[in-house]
């Protein structure tokens, strides 16, 4: 099970920290992504790290402005988004990937198998 917390609203330039709590199993043994939905678009992909943990993928968009990190003893990742602008609002969800290479983040949605509910990040302008 995936939970999300961490949404919320802020203006263009601010700051959000999203956190993904997994139980059942530990997030060593997935690939884990965050991936993001606004209205009327399809679900993308944000950003991931990759099992072993030594490999994290971002989309271009958001280089230089996002970071994921994990914690493996919290079982817990997260997504520090700074420099956040309009066309960053959306759901974001957090996944796993439980057949992925060890060092590979795949980054397509039907590559996912377990998925939060959502989290809702909003920026205005």
């Amino acid at each position: 099970r995936l939970v999300e917390s961490g949404g919320g609203s802020v203006q263009a330039g601010g700051s959000l920290r999203l956190s993904c709590v997994a139980s059942g199993r530990t997030i060593r043994s997935f690939v884990m992504g965050w991936f993001r939905q606004a209205p009327g678009k399809e679900r993308e992909f944000v950003a991931g790290v990759s099992r072993s943990g030594d490999n994290t993928v971002y989309r271009d968009s958001v280089k230089g402005r996002f970071t994921m990190t994990r914690d493996t003893v919290q079982n817990t990742v997260y997504l520090q988004m700074s420099g956040l602008k309009p066309e960053d609002t959306a759901v974001y969800y957090c996944a796993a990937d439980a057949t992925g290479l060890t060092s590979r983040v795949r980054n397509t949605v039907g590559s996912y198998e377990y998925w939060g509910q959502g989290t809702q990040v909003t920026v205005s302008s």
